[in-house]
């Protein structure tokens, strides 16, 4: 008892600092179940790696009379058996060379090779597609063990050994009994010895010794008195209570052991109990007849997958369920887990864990998706249980960017948050899908039944109305940070009628794609100001959402309250690649790095008659117009040596916008060098290349409509080195960078 009263000291200092969504969001699951009567009590635990980011016992391990759960509590693990107990032996026979996996069961038992059982491989028991019923009458499990042995050699396959997928415990007694045949030891003795003692499982057993019986946690009554560190399990109890379906009693902590052990490849604090190529064999999923996937030891994708939950991913994290209330879930990619045991059983056999179960799965992988590279503000506000919101009333300015590490939607996460009121939706150009052009009307969002206010259509800030009765208007898109990208337009106008209302903004910040060290390109002109270019800062300025909202605070003297969630983990010299976030496009046509690092200077020609690939599947690497020359085009360019790019002749036929269904001569661009590449620069040395090999025919002068600064433009016209030109911008970048130190959030 002393080390689980030294562990649950440790436990106690690592549950305050566990991730607060993880408890929070267990603790609400949990909570619902024992007052719903699913199940009296459960012991939870999550981990990654050597990390215990929480395990916590919650209600009664019995309720007549009344015991608390505590984290030592021994649960009948039922079905778990099979992969803690049986797989694993039967892979260390394998890794031995007693057996193997494709040679027929019969090898080992010669009896049991017989009426169509004579092709089932061990393998295929592994699997469950031996074809073997799954579960043969309890009839056949009275008398002496070598009886029921008997019977079950008698049995035939219900269906063709490898044709079909049929969850089998017969297979897994088989499978129970070669161990023992192989090896000379019962699987309880074989398992004890080389799996469980190695990997410090000090509580995992077959038929606990009577003095363990206070730590049991009860299921039913069996004549007359309640099974309590007697298996449930029928088969297995008459079987002697150790078989190799069912009979394993444990406790989460041991379970994790055994989860722990197979993520880091076979060895747990120096004890080695299968090679690495083992534990990759045992992991590796097998597609079934008829589709589905599973491995050797666990489930992946079946009809048996409920404990997965919807957020682990499908075919590429695996686990497995027991009958009494117990799961377990493992997610290579992250060398996390998750333990659920609980004795739904108890008292009358009517729990159910089908929700709890995906409940606590689906907390578990948010939290440990969440702990992968860089966290967005989404996923800060995520971890903390939304606190900071807490009895606010909130409207939300975002659109399909807007989620968090684990695939859910920003707008969820509010929805469900306790405490927390949603109660409007706004979009920017391009809609909540980020996928449409032009004028957009309202709409309804399905999953919350509100309205999506369009803030690209009849008008272009929020209006009071819009903004009713809610005291906080949260932002999370994910911007790219140049001035010409109209999400930093709509956040000022944003904050300003917030201001004015005195609605208190949030902005959940996210990481630039663009990521400029430094920026680029002239400010534009402070009498020509629109949407499209809405303050005098660079055309590619490399701030966050976050950080450009702080630069309307302090320096365009916006007055609205103003709080960033910072990103966790990012800085400025990060590729999208580092972040390990999934890339979601910003806007239709900005669809990877490449293309975005590439925006500031190709889109200047966007007012003009040049295609710049819209329509295309590689907007902004290429571009081009009807009546260019593909080769002269590309060898003008090349012969310019524009830092980072290479020109390539092509033809192409956008199906939209500009040039659209028109065949069209052009190049495509091609990035050699990503931090060598002046993406404004080589943006003006395209158009005046464009000028000088088509004259008039080409539209020079309307890059202004982007560019927005006619010293600049002037400069340009009038044949000046691209080098000069650059250079003039040079104090007013200066100024511009010494005016963001105070905002940047971010290093580089």
């Amino acid at each position: 008892m002393r080390r689980w009263a030294a562990r649950a000291l440790a436990v106690a200092l690592l549950a305050l600092a566990a991730p607060a969504q993880l408890a929070n969001e267990i603790d609400a699951a949990l909570t619902r179940a024992i007052s719903a009567g699913e199940v009296p009590g459960a012991v939870v635990a999550v981990g990654r790696g050597d990390e215990v980011l929480f395990e916590r016992a919650f209600g009664a391990r019995a309720l007549e009379p009344r015991e608390e759960a505590t984290l030592d509590t021994l649960y009948d693990l039922a079905s778990l058996t099979k992969p803690i107990a049986t797989a694993t032996s039967v892979m260390k026979l394998v890794e031995r060379g007693a057996v193997e996996l494709a040679a027929p069961a019969a090898r080992h038992l010669p009896e049991f090779g017989v009426r169509g059982k004579e092709a089932i491989t061990i393998e295929m028991l592994l699997l469950h597609t031996s074809g073997l019923v799954a579960d043969n009458p309890l009839g056949d499990y009275v008398g002496t063990r070598d009886e029921m042995w008997a019977r079950i050699c008698a049995l035939e396959p219900r269906s063709a050994p490898g044709t079909k997928f049929t969850y089998s415990d017969v297979g897994y007694i088989v499978l129970g009994e070669l161990v023992a045949r192989v090896d000379g030891r019962p699987l309880d003795v074989f398992a004890r010895a080389e799996l469980f003692e190695p990997l410090g499982m000090l509580d995992t057993m077959f038929a606990p010794a009577p003095e363990l019986a206070a730590r049991c946690a009860p299921t039913e009554q069996r004549s007359g008195r309640w099974m309590r560190g007697e298996v449930h399990d029928p088969r297995a109890f008459a079987l002697g209570g150790a078989a190799g379906h069912a009979g394993l009693f444990s406790t989460a902590a041991d379970v994790s052991r055994w989860c722990r052990m197979l993520l880091a490849g076979g060895e747990l604090d120096g004890a080695r109990v299968l090679a690495t190529a083992t534990v990759e064999s045992m992991l590796s999923p097998r597609t079934l007849p008829g589709g589905g996937l599973r491995t050797l030891a666990l489930d992946c994708d079946t009809e048996f997958s409920g404990a997965r939950g919807g957020v682990f991913p499908r075919g590429a994290s695996f686990g497995h369920t027991g009958f009494t209330g117990t799961s377990l879930w493992l997610d290579p990619a992250t060398t996390g887990y998750v333990v659920t045991l609980s004795n739904r059983v108890h008292p009358a056999g009517k729990g159910e864990t089908r929700e709890l179960r995906r409940a606590i799965a689906d907390a578990a992988a948010r939290a440990l998706r969440a702990s992968e590279g860089v966290l967005t503000g989404a996923d800060m506000l995520a971890r903390e249980g939304c606190a900071r919101l807490a009895g606010r009333k909130v409207a939300l300015l975002t659109n399909r960017t807007g989620r968090l590490r684990s695939g859910e939607r920003t707008i969820d996460l509010l929805a469900r948050a306790p405490g927390v009121e949603l109660r409007s939706i706004l979009a920017p150009e391009h809609g909540l899908g980020a996928r449409a052009e032009g004028s957009i009307a309202n709409e309804l969002d399905p999953a919350t039944g509100l309205v999506i206010h369009s803030l690209y259509g009849a008008t272009r800030k929020p209006t009071a109305e819009m903004l009713a009765g809610c005291d906080t208007l949260v932002v999370d898109l994910q911007h790219v940070g140049t001035r010409i990208y109209t999400y930093e337009s709509t956040l000022a106008y944003a904050m300003e009628v917030a201001g004015e209302l005195g609605v208190r903004v949030v902005v959940l910040d996210r990481p630039d794609p663009l990521a400029l060290p430094k920026p680029q390109g002239p400010l534009a002109d402070p009498e020509r100001l629109d949407f499209t270019s809405n303050r005098p800062v660079p055309l590619a300025h490399g701030l966050t959402l976050g950080e450009r909202a702080r630069l309307e605070r302090e320096h365009f003297r916006v007055a609205c309250e103003l709080e960033v969630v910072a990103c966790e983990g990012w800085r400025r010299s990060m590729r999208w690649a580092d972040t390990g976030l999934e890339w979601q496009d910003p806007s239709p046509n900005l669809r990877n790095e490449t293309q975005v690092l590439l925006y500031p200077g190709i889109a200047l020609l966007e007012p003009t008659n040049v295609s710049v690939g819209r329509g295309t599947d590689e907007p902004f690497e290429r571009f081009g117009a009807p009546w260019i020359e593909p080769l002269a085009l590309a060898r003008a360019l090349n012969a310019l040596r524009l830092p980072g790019l290479e020109f390539t002749p092509i033809r192409f036929t956008p199906n939209a916008s500009t040039f659209a269904n028109e065949a069209c001569g052009g190049v495509h661009v091609t990035v050699t060098e990503r931090d060598a590449v002046r993406s404004v620069e080589a943006g003006l040395a395209i158009a005046r290349t464009l000028r000088d090999l088509h004259g008039a025919t080409f539209q020079f002068e309307r890059i202004d409509r982007l560019l927005r600064d006619r010293e600049t433009l002037a400069q340009l016209a009038g044949g000046a080195r691209i080098a000069d030109i650059a250079a003039s911008w040079a104090k007013d970048l200066a100024a511009f960078e010494e005016l963001v130190a105070g905002v940047r959030l971010y290093e580089p």
